[in-house]
């Protein structure tokens, strides 16, 4: 019998699988200007245990480095992720509110790395 805290850390190793695996496969919409992260309807996963938090965070990290993306993507990138997954798990009673947080997080951070580390250059109001 595994004890608590390897179930957790195992639980978490393949959220973070998952995620990079979903991030690489649809490489060419995840880093695009329009970015559609496949990868991020992960972030309800928090409503069903907490080892989806450590998981999407480091799988994000993981997903944006093997992407080819900037440190700022890298770094911001992935804080909104774990924002999101935060955020889910806070509101995990309400099934309905649980995606708000990660869409929130990524509606306001996103634009910003596009535009300053990426020089996209189109209102950041459109982008998000």
């Amino acid at each position: 019998m595994r004890s608590k805290s390897a179930r957790f850390i195992t639980m978490s190793a393949v959220i973070a699988a998952l995620y990079v695996v979903l991030t690489v496969v649809f490489a060419p919409i995840s880093f695009n200007v329009a970015q559609v992260r496949i990868a991020e309807m992960l972030t309800i996963l928090p409503m069903f245990t907490p080892a989806a938090i450590p998981g999407l965070f480091i799988g994000c990290i993981l997903g944006n480095l093997l992407g080819g993306a900037i440190v700022l993507d890298i770094v911001f990138g992935s804080i909104a992720t774990l924002i999101g997954a935060v955020g889910g798990y806070l509101l995990r009673g309400n099934r309905w509110l649980v995606p708000v947080p990660a869409v929130i997080a990524n509606g306001i951070i996103v634009p910003f790395v596009l535009r300053y580390g990426y020089g996209l250059d189109m209102p950041i109001f459109l982008m998000m």
